[in-house]
This record gives C-alpha cells, sequence and structure tokens, in this order.
C-alpha cells in the first residue's frame, strides 16, 4: 500500500543502502552493504571542490563474512566518495568486529567497537541492520534446503533471534505457536502480553 499523496515539495537528498546476502564456496556467508549520499544540485566541497547533482557526497561499502553460526570471521570496509580526505583512513578499525556474533547484543557490541569516534557514522550505521539481513541469507535457505516453510524454527537449535523483537514474533503470537511451538506461551501466562495491554490500557485515546 503506498504513502498518501504528500504535500507540493521538492526532491533535495537521496540516500540509497543496498543490502545483498551471498554463500561463499567455502561455506561461508558474505553480507554486504553499498551506501550513497546524493544531492539534486550542484554544491561546494571545501576538499573536492564543486560537487555535481547526482554525484555521491558519501559512497561507502562494507562486507562481513560470517558462518552459519553468524560469527563475523572478516570484514572488508571502504569509502570510495566522503567530504573529508581522511574519511578512507578509518576503514582498517572494523576488523575489530571479528569474532563478534550477529544476534543479541550485536549493536552493543559494535558500537563498543566502532562507535564514535572509533569509526564512521555511515559505515558503523550500515552494521546494525546487516544482523537482520543476515538471519534472511541464512535462516531460509537452511529451510529451503529441509524443505521447510521459511519461518519455520523448529528444527533451530535454540531460542530464535527474532523471538519478542516484533509483534508478529511475541512469544504470545499465533505466528510463533505455528512457528516455533517450544517457546510459545499462551497470553494469560506472558507477563509481555499482560504488559502490553497495560500499557494499552493507560494510553489516552486520540481525539479523531
Amino acid at each position: 500500500m503506498p504513502l498518501p499523496t504528500p504535500a507540493q515539495r521538492q526532491h533535495i537528498h537521496t540516500r540509497k543502502i543496498d543490502f545483498a546476502g551471498y554463500e561463499r564456496d567455502d561455506g561461508m556467508f558474505d553480507i554486504e552493504a553499498h551506501l550513497t549520499d546524493t544531492k539534486t544540485y550542484a554544491f561546494s566541497n571545501n576538499w573536492r571542490g564543486n560537487i555535481e547533482p547526482g554525484v555521491p557526497i558519501h559512497g561507502m561499502w562494507l562486507r562481513v563474512t560470517i558462518d552459519d553460526k553468524f560469527v563475523v570471521q572478516d570484514v572488508e570496509a571502504s569509502t570510495d566518495h566522503s567530504p573529508f580526505a581522511m574519511c578512507p583512513d578509518i576503514t582498517p578499525a572494523y576488523k575489530a568486529l571479528k569474532g563478534l556474533t550477529m544476534g543479541p547484543g550485536w549493536r552493543q557490541a559494535v558500537r563498543q567497537k566502532v562507535g564514535g569516534i572509533q569509526g564512521c557514522t555511515h559505515l558503523t550505521e550500515l552494521l546494525f541492520p546487516m544482523a537482520t539481513v543476515a538471519i534472511q541469507t541464512i535462516r531460509p535457505l537452511q529451510n529451503h534446503r529441509r524443505k521447510l516453510a521459511d519461518s519455520d524454527s523448529r528444527r533451530s537449535a535454540g531460542k530464535p533471534f527474532v523471538l519478542n523483537t516484533c509483534h508478529a514474533w511475541a512469544e504470545f503470537s499465533p505466528v510463533v505457536k505455528e512457528n516455533a511451538p517450544d517457546y510459545y506461551v499462551p497470553a494469560e501466562r506472558s507477563e509481555r502480553a499482560s504488559a502490553t495491554i497495560a500499557t494499552d490500557a493507560t494510553t489516552p485515546a486520540t481525539k479523531e
């Protein structure tokens, strides 16, 4: 369903982010990201001079290699376009992510390693959604080869990554009951469901 028709406006800026997941011949998986920022007008940059419309002010690449347990084996980062000459100098810092696991606590671990002045804002931002891209790359492929539905988590070892990360995967939802029944909790016994009901009850209704 598309968004409602917007007010009259002028296009100023475009950020494009592409993610892709690959299975390697050696059994590892590459999760890659590419980010570009472009303007619809020419503007001046102290280092690069005049930047024409459509020419990236930011252009970054990131490749994270993981195993089928989501453990980071290697990281490659590259900055093709940047507003300052020193921006590409930080890319080797992303090797510090080796050994981390994409899963619960991923964002906090990333911030500790390459957050703030230890990294590049835009490269670090790309890392956060990489965990869900990795899940979409690996889990459905494993299920496909087992002839299972893409969301079936019954063969997964341990608690599903996605449990209680959104309303569809709430422990008391029909989605969990069907796809991860070992972790299903009926709403009447779920503390999370009780908290949701309590929150809804105390939220003021908006006037139409």
